[in-house]
């Protein structure tokens, strides 16, 4: 009786050793293909490919240089089939306008008009060539009779504000301090304001600031609404320019004495 329970013992002992073996050849493969599917699942984080550039996005971008006495920024902002879509900024005006283009040889001739609701707006007819679609060339042929038609040549100069331009930078880089303004003249003041505007890009309705800001190569007009555009600073340095400002119109010539 005994060396029949000894032996249905060993019986046991083996019949669960060889299952275990069983056991563990059957799980290896499982786990080799759960490693091979993460390998070849992509990362959820993984970045898209960023799409590569059109073949007209080329001509997208703003174009600036002289535009009658005036300075204008030629905007391209979508280019597609045959249609354009811009907006010039000039003279104090910023106009949308939309049209059409088409291939002739090596150049791409553009046909452009404004809205037709402003005293100002016209029709605009220029080429980019294939080759250097860095300048625009063309007219501009304004829609009220009677007035002069303009011709340009406009090279391309993205806008960018910086406050280490014009004649008086610390008006954007720190807060000024009464010996900064006290000895300056009005019309020096007025200028060191402006200035401040005109480094975000301001398009100036008034010819004779205009022209003051327009002869400066760094000078891009950008917009025409500098709302949301002033940093803390130059707020503050505004409000003190122009209560300097002030003071020198009611004391005149006795004024920084």
């Amino acid at each position: 009786m005994r060396k029949l329970l000894i032996l249905l013992l060993a019986g046991t002992m083996l019949w669960g050793c060889d299952s275990k073996k069983t056991a563990e050849k059957t799980d290896a493969p499982a786990k080799e293909n759960a490693n091979s599917a993460v390998a070849e699942t992509p990362s959820a984080t993984q970045a898209s490919p960023v799409p590569a550039p059109g073949p007209l996005d080329k001509f997208l971008g703003s174009f600036v240089g002289p535009f009658g006495t005036n300075k204008i920024t030629l905007l391209i902002t979508k280019v597609a089939g045959d249609s354009v879509v811009g907006r010039t900024i000039v003279g104090g005006n910023d106009r949308p306008f939309r049209g059409t283009f088409s291939r002739s040889g090596g150049s791409y001739a553009f046909n452009a008009k404004e809205p037709g609701d402003h005293k100002d707006d016209g029709e605009f007819n220029f080429t980019i060539s294939e080759t250097n679609p860095a300048v625009l060339q063309g007219s501009w042929k304004p829609f009220a009779k009677g007035r002069p038609a303009k011709e340009y040549e406009l090279k391309r100069k993205a806008f960018s504000y910086s406050t280490d331009v014009g004649d008086y930078p610390e008006a954007s880089q720190r807060l000024l301090k009464p010996k900064d303004v006290e000895n300056m003249m009005k019309e020096d003041l007025q200028y060191m304001r402006n200035e401040i505007f005109a480094r975000h890009g301001f398009c100036f309705n008034k010819k004779d600031l205009r022209q003051q800001f327009e002869m400066q190569d760094w000078y891009v007009p950008n917009t025409v609404n500098i709302k949301g555009f002033l940093t803390d600073i130059e707020k503050k340095n505004i409000e003190m320019i122009k209560r300097y400002e002030k003071y020198a119109e009611e004391y005149g010539d006795e004024y920084g004495r």
